[in-house]
């Protein structure tokens, strides 16, 4: 084995977990995929015999990639992700894929994905760095050009206000579906008490329909959510609904004559839905790897 090969060969031992580190970064799997790619790039133009800890080294550049593009996305606020929901990791109930584990370790929901988009790029790679992939602040405060002591308080900013935006879900996902079984009979029969047992007071539904939509549309309370999800049932009556994983809680696939035409996420907390999120994007939703989930 030549060592370009066996260098490949440890960078591919090392890829799930840098494209969960560009995924809860970026919240874009094709981006993060691109992040990957590039930190790949830069380890073939780099004497790899000076590097002590390839893995440490590997999500260091990954993060000043993704710290580079979440720069760029905000100069670009016109294709700000703020305006639309992350990419969702869809699987079976029944069968994960060692990548998605990856990906979907420490329950990043979309939920969550949508409250890291609000943080500031420096804010965001200190939280996910230290917080979700225990990076110590030493290595994290040259990344954005900080002290530790100011790296250390950019992630505490962050998790104040991902503590207060971002529920955590329950851990039973069987629970979960129970909920969201209880949420489809309710709105499919326009049931509006039954639905506003079920959906927290403070409950956010969060709908990105795509450019013709004008991008995500969030509404919030339990009777203005109850009201939507009713009137839609009503309107869409050959709607069939598929049970998934979306990002590791309970979800569906929606259909229309075996075409989708929505995913939707739920965290359910203490036994009562207290985020919706919904992908009806006819582009996106084109890109999504569902053939087999909703047959």
């Amino acid at each position: 084995m030549t060592p370009e090969d066996f260098l490949a060969v440890e960078f591919e031992g090392h890829r799930h977990h840098l494209n969960a580190v560009a995924y809860r970064m970026l919240g874009s799997l094709t981006e993060a995929e691109d992040a990957v790619q590039e930190a790949w790039l830069r380890l073939a133009r780099t004497d790899a015999g000076d590097i002590g800890n390839l893995g440490g080294w590997l999500t260091t550049v990954v993060g000043r990639v993704c710290l580079d593009m979440l720069r760029a996305r905000k100069r670009r606020s016109e294709e700000s992700l703020e305006t639309r929901l992350p990419d969702p990791v869809i699987s079976r109930e029944d069968a994960v894929d060692p990548e998605q584990e990856v990906l979907l370790a420490d329950s990043v929901g979309l939920a969550l994905q949508v409250v890291l988009e609000s943080l500031t790029p420096a804010e965001r790679l200190a939280f996910v760095l230290h917080d979700m992939f225990g990076l110590p602040f030493e290595q994290i405060a040259p990344i954005v050009d900080r002290t530790p002591a100011a790296a250390k308080k950019l992630a505490s900013r962050a998790r104040l206000r991902v503590r207060g935006a971002a529920p955590s879900p329950d851990p039973d996902l069987a629970g979960q579906r129970r909920v969201v079984d209880a949420f489809v009979t309710a709105a499919r029969g326009g049931d509006l008490d039954a639905l506003l047992a079920i959906l927290d007071p403070d409950v956010v539904l969060r709908a990105d329909g795509g450019a013709l939509t004008g991008g995500m549309k969030i509404t919030r309370g339990a009777s203005t959510v109850a009201g939507h999800a009713a009137a839609f049932r009503r309107a869409v009556t050959a709607v069939v609904s598929h049970p998934l994983l979306v990002n590791g809680v309970a979800g569906l696939a929606n259909t229309v004559d075996g075409e989708p035409i929505s995913v939707m996420s739920f965290t359910v907390v203490d036994g009562r839905i207290a985020a919706i999120d919904i992908l009806s994007d006819p582009d996106r939703l084109s890109r999504l790897d569902l053939a087999g989930l909703t047959g």
